[in-house]
């Protein structure tokens, strides 16, 4: 009886009663874990290091309950998932509040017109250093055309730098305001030399989800012997062009088809840090059913340190414009070329001290917490826990400062973000609830010249990007998603720092049909303690 209720209280809240649900439960726990060969205390899912996969469909209603039986609160955040009109299910402390251990927290999501590629993972504190990720893959619903061949099977990659030291011992670093030290490996899903195995069979193609869910390196990923197919990118699908290497950056998530055309035998895949002095790497194996030869030789080196290469092959990735995305039309019916911006918002990051400590900002302010979840703040109206406004549009040259910063902008607005990196250390910034276009990237200071070279006609959709040091990034993104909105560094170390704010959609309807309303089941903590979500 209680799941009936459940699942008739999903179905009028997000208003998919027609579309299929998942029903997932996650128990947390601390469990020991070996990645590098050493014992360590991981975050682990039902037992699992890495954690379980989440499979969908286009529009699946998904439900998870998860557990908390760490000794210590916890959250965890869909990167890439978009979660329509309910931020309050995002999973990051300004929008939702921490399960306390011992108690449980059922997640409500809806794949709501999203395919492709994305993970989750523990966004509170540094959680995100012991484990507690996973991938997500949403299919295509039958009937709906994918523009290349059924794999012969789907593999998730999960790769990233990873430390020996236990996450409460980097996250004091942090608090005493020092930077971290150098990773002390990669990891792929999981595991160090040799740990990942993947079985294929001579002559078919598959499918990989590559994601690097680490914590301050880009990585370069690439296979012995094979080339790589690029085929979707956090949710768009894309010109398919064909690379020996793919630079993946903290963050992002790819899709490539490998076919299995060289002669049986093992091979190496290998998972490399870019831009780093000394290079880090790791490898698995590309196993062959009817090989008898183990990997052999040298693993395949990389690309050089050179930003051009990199930069090169992010410039060449592009929209498929006559494949279809969730629904049944070509991606490339929405011409956001031929939309005219409202609004333009320059951000850039700084590192420096803050009270004799370490801390990191965007356009000068660095991100504090609140003492309540800011989706909260907003929706009982409490003063006092944060100021729209804090942060400003465009960088100000100024000294670096504490704030919560939220920065107001418009529901159904189409707008420009212009990242500005003068930092010799390449960025990557995610935004939640949204997918933007990546218009245009270069080395150099952005100038309003610089749109001419903007690409107004097959760029790419994502949901986050890099920007390359002493160079800019820039977005479209129209702003059809009401809520409160993170946008970060996934330089985790940054992000805990200070490099981050929200972006608050605002609107003042009150239709569901633009936000639905706070979750009945909703955690409140805080100054929200002991207020009543309003009943559905």
């Amino acid at each position: 009886m209680l799941l009936q209720l459940l699942v008739l209280f999903v179905a009028f809240a997000i208003g998919g009663a027609e579309d299929p649900y998942r029903f997932f439960t996650w128990n947390v726990t601390y469990g020991d874990i070996y990645p590098l060969g050493v014992r360590q205390q991981g975050i682990l899912i039902n037992g699992q290091f890495p954690g379980p996969d989440i499979y969908s469909v286009t529009n699946d209603n998904i439900i998870i309950n998860v557990f908390n039986s760490l000794d210590e609160p916890f959250l965890i955040s869909w990167n890439g998932i978009q979660n329509r009109r309910n931020s309050y299910e995002d999973g990051v402390y300004g929008t939702t509040c921490p399960i306390p251990p011992g108690k449980n927290f059922t997640y409500i999501l809806q794949m709501k017109d999203q395919i492709g590629s994305f993970f989750y993972f523990p966004s509170l504190g540094f959680h995100k250093a012991a484990g507690g990720f996973g991938g997500i893959r949403i299919l295509s619903r039958p009937r709906i055309p994918v523009p290349f061949p059924d794999p012969a099977d789907d593999y998730t990659i999960l790769i990233g730098d990873w430390y020996q030291a236990n996450h409460t011992d980097l996250r004091a670093i942090l608090d005493g305001g020092k930077k971290l030290p150098f990773p002390d490996g990669v990891l792929i899903n999981g595991r160090g030399l040799n740990g990942a195995f993947f079985t294929v069979e001579q002559g078919k193609t598959y499918r990989l989800r590559i994601s690097n869910i680490g914590l301050q390196n880009s990585l370069n990923f690439r296979i012995q012997g094979h080339k790589m197919t690029v085929v979707e990118v956090e949710g768009t699908h894309t010109v398919q062009t064909t690379y020996s290497s793919l630079d993946v950056h903290l963050g992002q998530s790819y899709s490539v088809l490998v076919t299995a055309d060289q002669s049986p035998q093992d091979y190496y895949i290998v998972a490399s840090t870019r831009f780093t002095t000394p290079i880090l790497t790791t490898t698995g194996v590309l196993h062959y059913a009817n090989s008898n030869s183990p990997v052999s030789g040298p693993p395949p080196g990389g690309p050089t340190i050179e930003i051009d290469w990199s930069l090169n092959q992010a410039r060449s990735i592009r929209t498929n414009l006559t494949a279809s995305g969730p629904r049944p039309n070509p991606q490339g019916s929405y011409h956001y070329g031929m939309i005219n911006t409202t609004r333009t918002i320059r951000l850039s990051s700084s590192a420096g001290q803050v009270n004799g400590k370490q801390r990191y900002a965007v356009n000068s302010v660095s991100f504090v917490p609140a003492d309540t979840p800011l989706k909260l703040a907003d929706y009982f109206k409490i003063d006092g826990v944060f100021r729209v406004g804090s942060i400003s549009d465009a960088p100000t040259g100024g000294g670096i400062y504490l704030d919560t910063s939220v920065m107001h902008a418009d529901y159904r607005s189409f707008i420009e973000i212009v990242f500005e990196n003068n930092e010799d250390i390449i960025q990557s910034y995610h935004l939640s609830g949204y997918s933007f276009f990546v218009v245009g990237m270069d080395g150099g200071q952005w100038t309003p010249a610089s749109r001419d070279q903007y690409n107004l006609r097959d760029a790419v959709s994502r949901c986050t990007t890099q920007v390359y040091p002493n160079s800019w990034t820039a977005i479209y993104v129209a702003l059809d998603n009401v809520g409160m909105w993170n946008l970060r560094s996934e330089f985790w170390a940054r992000q805990y720092l200070g490099q981050q704010f929200y972006l608050r959609v605002y609107t003042t309807s009150t239709s569901f049909r633009d936000e639905y309303p706070i979750p009945k089941n909703a955690l409140v903590c805080g100054r929200a303690s002991g207020r009543r979500t309003r009943p559905l």
